[in-house]
């Protein structure tokens, strides 16, 4: 759908300027928007690469694994459906570090991956449990301590302190944050309508 309404948008676009005499100055935006993409994609790749390198080794060195289990009584507060030695949990601790600092993309795979095994636990139904519900919730609001994708799209457009929104960020991403946990325990209070529990040995939970 949102490729239509895209293409929809440009071809009316184009003909809006070629009915007002503008399309030469579309395509010199079209060019020159082109090339602006092209330098950003550059310089989010370096500063990307160098936050995912860091993680990586943050990760080899044992301090992903020491921040995950320091983020367990968090997990088992807004997750308490999840058996506590499930790999869900690895993965949305990985998810949440990345978001603190602010690696959106580098984010993305283990969220990737903690959705596919919340939907093991939920049986593979096309409906969304309250789990992966609340992790959705928790990533949408995403507290930051360094924004690392704003702080390089300033600089590429010239800031003249591209750091100076990092206190800004972090009390806007704590509000949401917390408003994101406060709204997922108040839902995870009302009935659960969808009849179906997580089986682990033993029992349901």
């Amino acid at each position: 759908m949102l490729n239509y309404l895209w293409g929809f948008m440009i071809v009316i676009g184009i003909l809006y300027a070629a009915f007002t005499g503008n399309l030469p100055a579309v395509t010199n935006a079209a060019l020159d928007s082109s090339k602006e993409a092209v330098t950003l994609c550059i310089t989010m790749l370096g500063v990307m690469s160098l936050w995912v390198g860091l993680m990586r080794v943050a990760e080899n060195c044992g301090i992903i694994r020491g921040a995950a289990q320091f983020l367990n009584p968090l997990l088992r507060f807004m997750f308490p459906r999840i058996p506590k030695n499930h790999k869900a949990n690895e993965y949305i601790s990985t998810n949440i570090i990345a978001n603190v600092f602010g690696l959106g993309w580098a984010a993305t795979p283990a969220g990737l991956k903690a959705m596919e095994a919340m939907g093991e636990l939920n049986h593979h139904s096309k409906v969304a449990s309250r789990e992966m519900c609340t992790f959705l919730i928790l990533n949408v609001s995403s507290f930051q301590l360094i924004p690392v994708n704003m702080i390089a799209y300033r600089s590429q457009y010239g800031s003249a302190n591209p750091a100076a929104i990092l206190g800004p960020a972090m009390i806007a991403t704590f509000i949401s944050t917390l408003a994101g946990i406060i709204f997922a325990k108040i839902m995870s209070c009302l009935p659960d309508n969808s009849g179906r529990t997580y089986k682990k040995k033993g029992g349901n939970l």
